[in-house]
């Protein structure tokens, strides 16, 4: 088998597996609880622990091939402004959900949009997947829209299926098939 370059050069950005010492930017972003309402699944109040113990998680998942995490990297400055992940990797069935999230001052940039791409990019080409999908709260219209930028279409609605901060939450199911996204990116540049 062989072994999986974990960096991916985009135009602003940069995709690349977290380090340890990407913990104190983790932490940062994630102190604010207007950006973690948005999530799925990052806990608050979020602890600096909380970020190293997922580092090394990631790492393992990773050397498992069951999940595959970066960092989302600013080219100006080296800057951990977010992370993207892929996974529940169902290599069966060729699979994958993509989760996401961004420190509140680099929304509304298209960074996310620029990374969500570029992920996809890594899961059809190099992974050769044939499915990505994502799930979100339904009043999170800004990811909607990053997905829909990416290609992603609205496959159905799971009705309070999630409860968070004392209330039900509709989640939103989008998907993106392989032969969509090489029709949409025509195949630009090879892997």
């Amino acid at each position: 088998m062989t072994k999986i370059k974990l960096e991916i050069d985009g135009e602003r950005i940069i995709l690349k597996k977290l380090r340890l010492s990407d913990a104190l930017d983790i932490y940062k972003n994630l102190q604010d609880k207007e950006m973690v309402k948005w999530t799925l699944n990052i806990p608050w109040p979020y602890k600096k622990q909380d970020a190293v113990k997922w580092i090394r998680n990631t790492h393992y998942r990773i050397k498992k091939r069951e999940e595959y995490v970066f960092g989302i990297i600013l080219k100006d400055g080296d800057k951990l402004i977010g992370a993207i992940s892929l996974m529940h990797i169902d290599w069966k069935n060729k699979n994958a959900e993509v989760g996401y999230w961004l420190g509140r001052k680099y929304w509304g940039k298209g960074y996310a949009t620029e990374a969500v791409k570029l992920i996809l990019k890594f899961a059809f080409r190099r992974l050769r997947l044939h499915r990505v999908w994502a799930g979100l709260f339904e009043e999170n219209i800004a990811s909607r829209r990053v997905l829909e930028k990416a290609g992603f279409k609205l496959e159905g609605i799971m009705k309070e299926c999630r409860y968070r901060y004392n209330k039900w939450h509709n989640e939103l199911k989008f998907g993106i098939l392989k032969k969509e996204y090489e029709k949409l990116f025509k195949r630009r540049a090879a892997p």
